[in-house]
């Protein structure tokens, strides 16, 4: 099961990790336990890796797509020029469960960022 979830780590302001997996929901197959909080009008840094196969973080609205290449670490910087929840979903075919990594990641004016990474 460790293969098909994303973890994130936010770690610039405060240390803080989580895992997401897919949540069995009426959406699509498109929403996860935990989403990707992230402020809008603010520039973001994401770094990506992978621990086991190829992976691609995408999320086609937001005109997103990294590859997670085990043993690298890659950078990707994007902004956010609205509030809104975004879909995305792992691009790379990377096994058996590659169609259940959804990616949700929502982003909220920078009041309610800081609000939520300080309870």
């Amino acid at each position: 099961r460790s293969q098909w979830y994303w973890s994130y780590e936010y770690s610039d302001i405060f240390e803080s990790e989580m895992d997401a997996y897919m949540s069995m929901s009426p959406y699509r197959l498109q929403d996860c336990d935990h989403r990707l909080l992230l402020p809008a009008h603010t520039p973001i840094r994401v770094l990506i890796t992978a621990a086991d196969v190829l992976h691609s973080w995408t999320v086609p609205v937001m005109g997103i797509k990294a590859d997670a290449v085990p043993g690298r670490l890659n950078q990707l910087s994007f902004y956010s020029d609205r509030v809104g929840v975004f879909f995305g979903q792992c691009s790379e075919i990377c096994g058996s469960n590659h169609s259940f990594m959804p990616i949700v990641s929502e982003a909220v004016s920078s009041e309610t960022f800081l609000k939520a990474i300080t309870v």
